[in-house]
C-alpha cells in the first residue's frame, strides 16, 4: 500500500475498466491488483556479484557473496557494471573482462534487473598503454574500444555513461593520460562528440548519459555546449558522493531544479553517505583522504539511515529524476574504504538498508489488493509508475503504468464468438 511518505508527484492513477462479454461496463466485479516492478531506477553498483554456480556454491560455503547478492536483489532493480578501460583491457588487443561482465549481465537480466555500463570513456583509469600512441592513434583506439563494448553488449546493457567527468577533462593534472592530451589538442567537445557518436553508431537503441561530479554552473556550460553542437544526450548524470556530509534537502533540490532546465531526464548516478566519522571539510579531492581505518559507528549508522531516507524522498520528489544509484552496497568493497555501504563489512545490514527497503518495497509498493468495480465498471488504483499484474475473474493481464497514469480495459469473461 502506498503510504503518506511517498512523494506525491510520483503517485499515478491506473483506471481499470471492467467490461462484460458484450463490452458493457461490469459493476461489482472482483479485481485483484499487484505491483511487480518499479519504473523508477533504484540502482546500485554490482561490480563483484558472484554469477556462476561454482562461485555461488563457494560463497555459500563461506557465507559471504551469495548472502550479499540476495540482499542486493531484494532491494534494487538497476545495476551499474564496471567498464573501466585500464582494468577492462590491461594489454592492448589482449584478453578483456568481457566474458565475466557478460555472465554477470546475463545473470542480472534474468532476474529482471536493468543494466548500465560505466564508463565508455574517462580520462581517469585510461589504460597506460594508450599514452604511447599519438593523438590520431589515441582517437582510433577510443573509437575501437567504444564500438566493441557497445556493439557486443547491445540488447543486454540498456545504457552507458558515454563519457565521465568532462568539466575537469582538459585541465586534469593528477596523472598524465592520453584522453586529457587529446582534449587539449582537439578540444573537449571533439572528445565528447567522439564518445557519443561512436556509441550511438554501434548501438542506435542504447541510451547515453553525460556524467559528472562537478555540479557547478561549469557543468551546465558543458551541457549547453553539447546541445548547441548537436550532441544527443539522453540523460544528465549527477554524482553526489557525500563523504564530507549530507548536502541537505535544500541543496539537493536546488541542484535538481537547476539541471532540470535542459528538459532532459536526470540520473543521480553515484550516491554515497557514510556511517562513520565524516571526511574533513578541507579535503578538495576525495581521493586525497587516506586513512588506515574508517569504521562504521552506531551513531553514524543511525545518521546515515535518516539522511538516506530524506535523500531518496527529495530525489523522487523532483519530476525530472528517473533513477538513483547507490555507489556500493557493502563496506568491504566501498570506494576509498569508507563506511559508505548499507551493509557492514561482516555482511550484516545497517539501519540504512532496512530503512530503504521499507520505502521501496513497502511504503512505495502496491502489494496484492482486492477491489470491486463501481457502477461504471471502474476500479482506480494509486501507485508508482511501473509494472502491475491485474486479474479479473480469472483473466490476467500484465500492464505497464507510465508516468501520468493510464487506463486499461479488461473483460471479465471471453467475448462471444
Amino acid at each position: 500500500m502506498i503510504t503518506g511518505s511517498a512523494p506525491q508527484g510520483r503517485i499515478e492513477t491506473l483506471e481499470v475498466h471492467v467490461v462484460d462479454q458484450d463490452g458493457g461496463p461490469l459493476a461489482d466485479a472482483a479485481v485483484v491488483v499487484e505491483q511487480t516492478r518499479h519504473a523508477f531506477g533504484f540502482g546500485c553498483t554490482a561490480f563483484q556479484m558472484p554469477v556462476t554456480e561454482a562461485e555461488l556454491d563457494a560463497d555459500r560455503d563461506s557465507g559471504d557473496g551469495a548472502a550479499l547478492a540476495a540482499l542486493w536483489l531484494d532491494l534494487f532493480n538497476m545495476a551499474t557494471l564496471p567498464f573501466y578501460w585500464r582494468w577492462f583491457e590491461p594489454v592492448p588487443g589482449g584478453s578483456t573482462d568481457a566474458a565475466r561482465l557478460r555472465a554477470l549481465a546475463e545473470h542480472l537480466r534474468a532476474r529482471g534487473v536493468r543494466l548500465k555500463g560505466h564508463p565508455l570513456l574517462w580520462h581517469t583509469l585510461a589504460p597506460t598503454w594508450l599514452a604511447e600512441r599519438d593523438d590520431q592513434g589515441v582517437e582510433e583506439a577510443i573509437r575501437a574500444r567504444i564500438t566493441r563494448e557497445t556493439g557486443e553488449f547491445a540488447g543486454l546493457i540498456d545504457q552507458w555513461d558515454a563519457i565521465n567527468e568532462t568539466v575537469i577533462l582538459p585541465v586534469f593534472e593528477a596523472e598524465e593520460n592520453a584522453v586529457t592530451r587529446l582534449a587539449q589538442a582537439r578540444g573537449r567537445m571533439h572528445v565528447i562528440r567522439l564518445a557519443f557518436e561512436t556509441a550511438r553508431a554501434a548501438d542506435p537503441a542504447t541510451r547515453l548519459v553525460l556524467n559528472d561530479f562537478d555540479l557547478t554552473p561549469a557543468y551546465e556550460d558543458v551541457i549547453e555546449e553539447c546541445l548547441e553542437a548537436g550532441v544527443q544526450i539522453d540523460a544528465i548524470g549527477l554524482q553526489t558522493h557525500m563523504h564530507k556530509g549530507y548536502r541537505g534537502q535544500e541543496q539537493i533540490a536546488e541542484v535538481l531544479e537547476r539541471f532540470s532546465r535542459f528538459g532532459l531526464p536526470l540520473q543521480m548516478t553515484e550516491t554515497t553517505l557514510v556511517s562513520g566519522d565524516l571526511m574533513p571539510s578541507h579535503i578538495v579531492d576525495l581521493n586525497d583522504y587516506l586513512v588506515d581505518s574508517w569504521p562504521s559507528t552506531p551513531e553514524g549508522e543511525q545518521r546515515q539511515a535518516e539522511e538516506l531516507v530524506e535523500h531518496y524522498r527529495t530525489v523522487l520528489s523532483h519530476p525530472a529524476t528517473e533513477s538513483l544509484t547507490y555507489w556500493g552496497l557493502d563496506d568491504a568493497t566501498a570506494w576509498l574504504g569508507a563506511p559508505a555501504g548499507m551493509v557492514r563489512a561482516d555482511g550484516t545490514a545497517k539501519p540504512s538498508y532496512h530503512a530503504l527497503k521499507q520505502l521501496i518495497t513497502e511504503d512505495w509498493w502496491v502489494r496484492r489488493q482486492e477491489h470491486r468495480s463501481d457502477a461504471a465498471g471502474v476500479v482506480r488504483v494509486r501507485g508508482f509508475a511501473g509494472d502491475y499484474r491485474i486479474e479479473v475473474a480469472g483473466q490476467v493481464q500484465e500492464v505497464a503504468v507510465p508516468r501520468g497514469g493510464g487506463v486499461i480495459r479488461l473483460a471479465a469473461a471471453p467475448a462471444r464468438a
